[in-house]
């Protein structure tokens, strides 16, 4: 905690007390759910800090920087909402920023610099850690982050992030294998996968997992029925016309995002094919959109607000230097049954 001296913070205070920060908020604003003794604890560390007297309202509140890379979507918003919501119970702000991508330089000298130029200003704003959404860390954002000791946990890394980072995500391999099995139990056989980006750790494991399912049964992965590129819906418009236009179309596709899987949605439409009649889709996330989708979708539902507020908690406890059960947090994945997918031949079986 060297990069606090100077002033008293709530980890600050965290730390001499053996509590968490939001035990400290807690006792600040007068909550009754703490327990005597742990509250005169506090309130002796509060005391020697100078807290004593002062009114919960004006004490500095601490932040969280929660950034991310590229558009704000679906999937994003449900995150940002655990962010918030574990923000507020545990009695810090949290400040949303948008971190754009650096491209690599030769000499990396440009890049550092830009790396270090944005932790500067978190450090300077007071911030007590930092949360990334789906964000693509350089070498140089994560040595500028270490240098200024600021915590740092990222959900969903957009890259495979090193060792030392710590992560948040679901357990996508096995939701990736539901999804195959749910549409290998409909008795197809021909089924399609349209993901994200092929660096992002989360589509390898989501892509890894219909590939098992696939294999464990002895059906083919054909390389065409394979397209990625993003999990926005304009990907899944380009990956689902890239494979309903193929000679053999798949007769069902899992989709790496809920947004992809509407986006295959209109491809179908605009070639005249019926879901679930025609063509089984499966997404993935179980956000808003595919309980609004037309019909609506069978997906792999990820706890997505959960897995902001672990977020939450993990940095907070970095923060105030405690230590953390894992370097990567992966929340249970489940398989959710709607109505875009049916059994193999369901066309052909109304059409008589």
């Amino acid at each position: 905690m060297s990069r606090l001296k100077g002033r008293v913070t709530l980890a600050t205070v965290a730390g001499s007390a053996g509590v968490s920060v939001a035990t400290v908020s807690k006792v600040l604003n007068g909550r009754s759910d703490v327990s005597s003794a742990t509250r005169a604890r506090v309130q002796e560390v509060l005391e020697k800090h100078g807290y004593v007297g002062r009114r919960p309202d004006t004490v500095r509140r601490e932040t969280i920087e929660l950034f991310y890379q590229g558009v704000v979507n679906a999937y994003s918003v449900e995150v940002i909402q655990g962010v918030v919501e574990a923000g507020q119970a545990a009695g810090v702000d949290v400040v949303l920023t948008s971190h754009p991508k650096h491209p690599p330089t030769a000499s990396g000298g440009a890049t550092a610099g830009r790396a270090a130029g944005w932790i500067r200003q978190l450090t300077a704003s007071g911030r007590l850690a930092a949360i990334g959404v789906t964000s693509e860390l350089s070498a140089a954002d994560l040595a500028a982050l270490a240098r200024a000791r600021l915590p740092l946990v990222v959900i969903d890394p957009a890259n495979t992030p090193e060792p030392e980072v710590i992560s948040v995500g679901s357990t996508n391999f096995a939701g990736g294998m539901a999804a195959a099995q749910h549409l290998l139990s409909l008795g197809h056989r021909r089924i399609g996968y349209v993901g994200g980006p092929p660096t992002s750790g989360c589509n390898q494991a989501r892509l890894s997992g219909y590939r098992s399912a696939m294999e464990s049964i002895g059906a083919g992965v054909r390389t065409e029925y394979i397209w990625m590129s993003d999990f926005l819906y304009d990907d899944g418009l380009a990956g689902g016309t890239k494979l309903l236009d193929l000679p053999d179309r798949p007769t069902a596709i899992f989709a790496g995002s809920d947004e992809v899987a509407l986006g295959i949605l209109e491809a179908a439409r605009a070639r005249g094919l019926r879901v679930p009649e025609d063509l089984s889709v499966v997404g993935f996330d179980d956000t808003e959109v595919a309980r609004l989708a037309s019909p609506p979708l069978t997906t792999v539902r990820q706890p997505l607000r959960e897995m902001g507020a672990v977020a939450v908690r993990t940095a907070l406890q970095l923060a105030a230097g405690e230590p953390v059960a894992s370097h990567h947090v992966e929340l249970a994945t489940s398989l959710i049954v709607r109505g875009s997918a049916a059994p193999h031949g369901l066309s052909s079986v109304a059409a008589s």
